[in-house]
């Protein structure tokens, strides 16, 4: 069996939805996806792009993705690379998928001389801290993720 990585195309959008549906059940927010085949068309693939997906490949058979983007850090004076979602079908996983997908980006992040490579990973979720330990990565529990959304993000924009 021959996994390969490769850089989504717009022909990838539908499988990507469908993978991300398939994370979003996986982390328990099954009803939480708004997105859409054409949203990762405009998004992913269109002219104003700012986030970049990979499809992981089995014998040419899509049973996996990535997205990520770059990011700047200040302190470092470079890009980062950071990981928005690393997803692998649940009959695929155990044969080196994630693991060529995080290798593919890694490689990335040297070749575009980033100082980062970075993503986050829900505390309960112990198969993927487990697989991110294994391949050397440290966790940052000093940090603390903040997020705006929805009416919050609206409310707060227009405050004067």
């Amino acid at each position: 069996m021959s996994i390969t990585i490769r850089h989504a195309q717009k022909s990838d959008a539908a499988t990507i939805l469908h993978f991300i549906n398939e994370l979003a059940v996986y982390e328990k927010e099954p009803d939480a996806v708004l997105n859409t085949v054409s949203d990762i068309e405009q998004k992913l693939f269109g002219d104003d792009v700012r986030a970049h997906a990979l499809i992981c490949e089995q014998d040419g058979e899509a049973i996996g993705f990535a997205v990520y983007f770059f990011n700047y850090s200040t302190w470092l004076g470079k890009y980062g690379l950071y990981l928005e979602d690393l997803y692998v079908a649940q009959d695929q996983r155990g044969q080196g998928a994630g693991k060529a997908l995080m290798k593919f980006l890694a490689q990335l992040a040297i070749e575009k001389d980033c100082g980062r490579f970075e993503w986050v990973v829900l505390d309960w979720n112990k198969p993927a801290i487990d697989f991110y330990n294994s391949i050397g990565a440290k966790p940052q529990d000093e940090w603390i993720i903040y997020r705006l959304t929805g009416d919050e993000l609206r409310a707060f924009a227009e405050q004067p």
